[in-house]
């Protein structure tokens, strides 16, 4: 990352996707909008036209995660969709993309194991309240630290990482603890 404004590739352009596509374009962020409905990619070219802000709109996850340092899905929040979700951007992802997902309900330390990156996975929860808390499993990598740090920042949302409360007890009870960090 090194300074530069992270690339953030956002699936689903839904209205939380766009809504968060249309947040990152207005901080001056590379925003890739994703979606396999043509209707709703319309429906937000529409949107970022009238409001002046450009995002480049695509129908496929593997053209919006080509060059992404980010990759927020706004899949429902549901154990079936996040996995698949989850799996596909790993295998589509270049190594450094982090793998970011929105929920209130689902545990990151399990969609991370599903994938070969658990280390560049993470979960907003409350995003759109005032306690963003940006959630992740064993062994969060310094870098994708910073590039969540880089993308929330360039926002302007204060937030805290933390470690997610569904790790698993074992890995509790041998002391790991990973304070939490505001930002």
């Amino acid at each position: 990352m090194s300074g530069a404004a992270p690339s953030i590739a956002v699936i689903g352009a839904g209205r939380a996707g766009r809504e968060f596509a249309l947040a990152c374009a207005q901080a001056g962020l590379r925003v890739v909008l994703e979606d396999v409905m043509p209707a709703k990619l319309r429906d937000a070219e529409a949107v970022f036209l009238e409001l002046g802000r450009e995002v480049a709109l695509v129908s496929t996850v593997e053209d919006a995660v080509r060059d992404a340092d980010v990759a927020v899905d706004f899949v429902p929040d549901e154990l079936e969709s996040k996995l698949e979700i989850f799996s596909l951007l790993d295998r589509m992802a270049p190594p450094k993309t982090v793998l970011c997902t929105p929920s209130e309900a689902l545990s990151i330390t399990d969609l991370a194991s599903c994938t070969y990156r658990p280390d560049r996975c993470v979960m907003l929860r409350g995003l759109g309240g005032d306690s963003l808390r940006v959630l992740h499993g064993r062994g969060l990598s310094a870098a994708a630290i910073e590039t969540v740090a880089a993308m929330l920042g360039g926002l302007g949302w204060p937030f805290t990482v933390e470690a997610d409360p569904d790790l698993p007890m074992l890995m509790k009870n041998m002391g790991y603890r990973a304070g939490a960090m505001e930002f």
